[in-house]
């Protein structure tokens, strides 16, 4: 494999890898591209391979190898303590809640001390609120108009990362660079680069869809309001003005945005986090208003709110006049804001662009509006491939029934491109390590008996193994549904959300455990050796037909003659089950069973599909069958 990037680097090319756990992909790639003399990009999807980059393979690369070479790491920006809000924060602290007000004397001390000021050099909890008071977002950002710019921990990172050869990033900073440099003339986050190695990659389509469209939301209408009121804090002559201004404006973005989320909901379907779901050509499951809604704006919906969008423009119009005149940088900062916000909001609403999907979200008490390309192949061949005349991309899960066309073509690498492809096979031997159990009798996934007769079988399977169980589920009703049935095992039973993820991981470890988790558990999880021993899967990973995304794409391979179901959904799903599947053997010497609840994964045709993109392995029908795998007999 490094013999493949080499030659990618040396030929200024294209390369898509496929490389299986256990390959060493890592250093395939980081070896050549130090040696290459060119700066290089590297790129991952989850800030966990980002930080084992980091603190594992760059140093082994110095230490072991001798190799020097200049090496950076940098987040967005959001991960990072921001001096001028810490300071203004620590004058009136307030705390959404008593557990993150007793956090605040530790978070002080750690700030003055840090020489990074990295979140993740401080174990706080995942959903600490109080954070998006302590670090700046692009927004409220003053740059080179703070006072505390040259000593600010971003623009420190951000100098070492100029002067590296290496830098590793994650996808959603590379494509966020990516989408400003390519729409705002002199607007970069990252250092100019001759070549960029995304690892993880099976994660891109996903990521530069989110970043090459528009979102606006009805926390950034509060965040907004907000930050005006503080930024006139020290300015009597404004402050009730603004405090009537920003009042006007609050209410009109909750009622504007209460007017959205109802309209979606009446024509929605559940927003599933990774939008895993019911297969195409059935029903979509009823709503389930704990995962949230996600729907097409459509004109209906647009009506409705019309008065309150109104509202909203004029409100967002009174707070950029009222401060026109604005003298200090945090003021006309607000001002800037408030304008591009309406602007913003007129391009999502007004749904004028054939070449996106205009789509809503609901998700807790937030309300998301996105303007979305549909062919974000397109999108990359035009920023991405004529800028970068070199990229690398490898994932252990690239290849659908052993090709890369699906991939390919949604991440626009045209035939004409000259793209080598490679598949390197990993050390593991699945025939003897692994079995896949798919066991008779279960309904469909949409039958209303499926719950609980795979819960019984979750019952049958985990007392095979002992427990020991990751349960991955595509939405959260059957997580909690099975969680909920399954409480009384004989194990120790765990929840996704109940802890921070770190905290759960190190739980599943300490004894056997039975852990119901749903999409940030399918990849980047690590767990090897017998505590991990039974993967089970509740249903083929299909998104759902109502996805406004998905729906949009599928209407333009149809529109071409195509078959969206083949050559889309089947892939795209196949890909994930195979995510799923990779918990499972991490190392030479694990074994154990993969169970897949969902019939249709032997039933139907296309689960032919499923089966050829899966590591070979023994096929088991029954859970006596599997238990007698599991025993070696």
């Amino acid at each position: 494999m490094a013999r493949a990037v080499e030659r990618a680097i040396e030929r200024r090319g294209y390369l898509v890898a496929e490389a299986g756990t256990g390959t060493g992909k890592t250093l395939a790639y980081l070896v050549p591209a130090v040696l290459s003399g060119r700066r290089v990009i590297v790129s991952t999807a989850t800030k966990t391979l980002q930080e084992q980059l980091w603190q594992k393979d760059i140093p082994l690369l110095r230490d072991a190898c001798g190799l020097e070479f200049g090496a950076a790491y940098l987040k967005g920006r959001s991960n990072y303590f921001c001096l001028a809000r810490g300071e203004e924060f620590a004058r009136a602290a307030t705390f959404p809640a008593r557990e993150e007000a007793a956090l605040w004397p530790r978070i002080e001390a750690w700030a003055r001390r840090t020489e990074t000021g990295d979140r993740s050099e401080i174990d706080l909890p995942d959903q600490f609120h109080t954070w998006k008071d302590l670090s700046a977002t692009s927004e409220n950002c003053l740059g080179r108009e703070c006072a505390r710019y040259e000593e600010c921990f971003v623009t420190r990172a951000r100098a070492l990362a100029a002067q590296a050869d290496v830098l590793l990033v994650n996808h959603h900073l590379f494509f966020a660079d990516l989408a400003m440099r390519t729409s705002r003339a002199g607007v970069e986050i990252l250092p100019e680069h001759d070549v960029v190695i995304f690892d993880e990659a099976h994660a891109v389509e996903d990521v530069a869809t989110e970043y090459f469209g528009l979102q606006v939301s009805s926390y950034r209408v509060e965040e907004l309001s907000r930050d005006a009121l503080r930024a006139v804090a020290d300015r009597p002559d404004l402050a009730s003005m603004m405090r009537e201004t920003t009042g006007e404006l609050r209410k009109a973005g909750e009622r504007f945005f209460q007017a959205v989320a109802d309209g979606l909901r009446q024509g929605g379907t559940p927003a599933r986090g990774r939008g895993f779901g019911p297969p195409p050509r059935r029903r979509p499951a009823r709503r389930d208003e704990e995962e949230g809604v996600k729907a097409a704006l459509t004109p209906a919906v647009m009506d409705a709110a019309q008065r309150d969008l109104q509202r909203l423009d004029e409100s967002l119009a009174g707070l950029r006049e009222l401060l026109g005149d604005a003298v200090t940088p945090a003021l006309s900062q607000i001002a800037r804001r408030a304008g591009e916000l309406r602007v913003e909001v007129a391009a999502v609403t007004a749904m004028k662009e054939p070449s996106r999907v205009y789509f809503g979200e609901v998700r807790g008490r937030g309300v998301f509006l996105r303007a979305a390309p549909i062919d974000v192949a397109e999108e990359l061949r035009e920023r991405l491939y004529q800028r970068t005349d070199t990229a690398v991309f490898t994932s252990a899960t690239l290849a659908a029934q052993g090709r890369f066309d699906f991939f390919r073509r949604q991440v626009g690498l045209l035939p004409e491109l000259e793209v080598e492809e490679r598949r390197f096979e990993g050390p593991f031997d699945y025939a003897r390590q692994a079995a896949l159990v798919s066991p008779e009798g279960l309904p469909e996934p949409n039958d209303p008996g499926f719950v609980r007769a795979a819960a019984e079988s979750i019952r049958a399977l985990t007392a095979v193994t002992g427990g020991r169980a990751f349960v991955l589920c595509t939405s959260n009703r059957n997580m909690n549904a099975f969680h909920e049935a399954c409480r009384d095992l004989p194990y120790q039973v765990l929840r996704q959300g109940d802890r921070p993820k770190s905290r759960l991981l190190d739980e599943f470890r300490s004894e056997p455990s039975v852990l119901f988790a749903t999409a940030s558990f399918w990849e980047g999880v690590d767990v090897p050796g017998e505590a991990l021993s039974l993967v089970i899967i509740d249903r083929l990973p299909f998104a759902p037909p109502g996805d406004p995304v998905m729906s949009a794409r599928l209407r333009a391979l149809e529109e071409e003659g195509r078959d969206g179901f083949s050559e889309l959904q089947v892939p795209a799903a196949a890909l994930a089950l195979r995510q799923g599947f990779g918990r499972l053997v991490r190392t030479r010497e694990d074994r154990g069973l993969v169970a897949v609840l969902d019939r249709r994964l032997v039933t139907k045709g296309y689960g032919r599909a499923f089966l050829a993109t899966l590591p070979r392995c023994p096929l088991l029908r029954t859970v006596e069958d599997a238990r007698r795998w599991w025993l070696g007999g």
